[in-house]
């Protein structure tokens, strides 16, 4: 089973993504910051992170190179709610592997989770 933790500040993004991932057989953690997020990954590392990229209590390229520091590793969506080029290339520099823009639905947040989950085994078949 796969892991996906949802780190937003908004209740309504957070509860609106887990219905739609717990529907699709994966455990999901929610949580409204970074340093919770952080918290939680200390303990045991999720799949799958999808994370505001304006955490309320951190820079959001920080939190992405305090998860690629961590010996297993996890996939780091960053969740804007407009298309910033800028703030994506930021992102995937600190090791972010990808973006999602806001407001989502089913389809864009399932498609955009298959991606990263297929260049994942694609890049460890290798």
């Amino acid at each position: 089973m796969k892991r996906c933790m949802i780190v937003d500040a908004s209740d309504v993004i957070r509860k609106v993504a887990k219905r739609i991932l717990e529907s699709e057989e994966m455990l999901v953690a929610e949580v409204a910051s970074g340093r919770q997020a952080l918290d939680l990954c200390a303990n045991d590392m999720p799949d799958i992170i999808l994370v505001d990229c304006k955490l309320p209590d951190m820079a959001v390229v920080d939190f992405v190179r305090m998860v690629g520091a961590n010996e297993k590793k996890s996939q780091v969506i960053v969740c804007l709610t407009k298309l910033d080029i800028g703030a994506i290339m930021r992102a995937k520099r600190a090791g972010a592997q990808g973006y999602l823009l806001k407001p989502f639905n089913r389809s864009q947040l399932m498609q955009c989770l298959r991606h990263s989950f297929y260049a994942t085994r694609a890049r460890s078949a290798l």
